[in-house]
């Protein structure tokens, strides 16, 4: 599971550091580096999203867009049935359902 983060704008301060009796600020690296003395300034815990963590956040975002349904797949299945030629592995079918039916027992 993952926390999404979104929704941060350019000034600073970002959001309050949760848990922490100080007037700590969440700040992002590149802000820090621009503004720089308004980060020296503030005192108490302080979070900065490096550039690595800003790409991992695009990552999952393209991650999270990227459809589970394999449609090429799903295409050619429906085709293949339409035109008769689908096949069934009755034998595969069987061995799945005992996979999933031993699962279940444990």
């Amino acid at each position: 599971m993952s926390n999404k983060i979104s929704g941060f704008s350019t000034a600073e301060p970002v959001a309050p550091v949760k848990g922490s009796n100080s007037s700590a600020v969440v700040s992002d690296k590149a802000q820090n580096e621009a503004s720089g003395t308004a980060a020296a300034a503030q005192t108490g815990d302080h979070l900065t999203l490096t550039d690595s963590a800003r790409t991992l956040q695009k990552v999952e975002e393209a991650v999270a867009k990227t459809p589970v349904v394999n449609s090429h797949k799903v295409a050619a299945v429906k085709q293949s049935i339409s035109s008769g030629t689908y096949q069934i592995d009755s034998r595969r079918v069987a061995n799945k359902i005992l996979q999933f039916e031993s699962g279940l027992k444990k």
